[in-house]
């Protein structure tokens, strides 16, 4: 894409998901069924949390575009060497893995991820910017233009110590409440829990090769950002 067209671009992207994470964070807290928002709020969901990494990085990219509009391009340097990071390490990876994961589960028991009593409180536009369009516009990013990855050993580590601090937070939420954050997570002993966790990141890792493999197959191999 041109400069400008791009720059447009991300500055719709940015605009949609600051407009999806205000209207989440707005939900009128006298219709929140209470065994859904309890400790943490909605700030303990991934997806939640997903709205606001991609709201970062568009806004991160926006920027970027802007300086190098108006030739500023030692400071956009800078900023698209992070724009590049936040992009390969955690804004494609995590936008794939809440889209398949939650689109998944929902098919095969919605109870476990996205209980039936949110329909009063989610209008479905919404439930679908959360958890269907971040998939596309991760995609369309890709095609839009090209992004430097880190070093893999570097860039797997960044991804799973992202998943670790996660996971660290689901789980002081049970041991603060009592209560899983996803309903899923009763059904598993401590083992099988364990296993989950492990199996969630090795397909979260997975996505973070396709997308630099997507990125490799369009505009061919690229230099470290570091």
């Amino acid at each position: 894409m041109e400069t400008s067209t791009l720059t447009a671009y991300h500055c719709f992207v940015f605009a949609w998901y600051f407009l999806v994470t205000y209207s989440i964070a707005h939900v009128r807290t006298e219709e929140r069924p209470s065994e859904v928002f309890i400790y943490g709020g909605q700030w303990k969901y991934l997806t939640v949390l997903n709205l606001v990494l991609q709201a970062v990085f568009y806004g991160v990219s926006f920027l970027a575009d802007v300086l190098r509009l108006i030739k500023k391009l030692r400071c956009a340097k800078c900023i698209i060497s992070s724009r590049d990071l936040l992009f390969s390490v955690l804004a494609f990876p995590v936008s794939t893995f809440v889209s398949i994961s939650f689109w998944t589960l929902y098919t095969y028991n919605r109870e476990l991820v996205y209980p039936k009593s949110l329909d009063g409180v989610i209008p479905i536009w919404l439930n679908h910017a959360m958890h269907t369009a971040v998939l596309p516009l991760a995609v369309l990013e890709i095609l839009a233009t090209p992004h430097r990855y880190p070093a893999k050993k570097k860039g797997v580590i960044l991804l799973g110590f992202a998943a670790f601090l996660y996971i660290s937070w689901v789980l002081w939420i049970y041991s603060v409440t009592g209560e899983w954050v996803y309903p899923l997570f009763a059904s598993f002993s401590p083992a099988g829990l364990a296993a989950f966790f492990a199996g969630s990141l090795a397909v979260i890792i997975s996505f973070y090769n396709f997308g630099e493999f997507l990125n490799r197959m369009i505009w061919g191999q690229s230099k470290s950002c570091f």
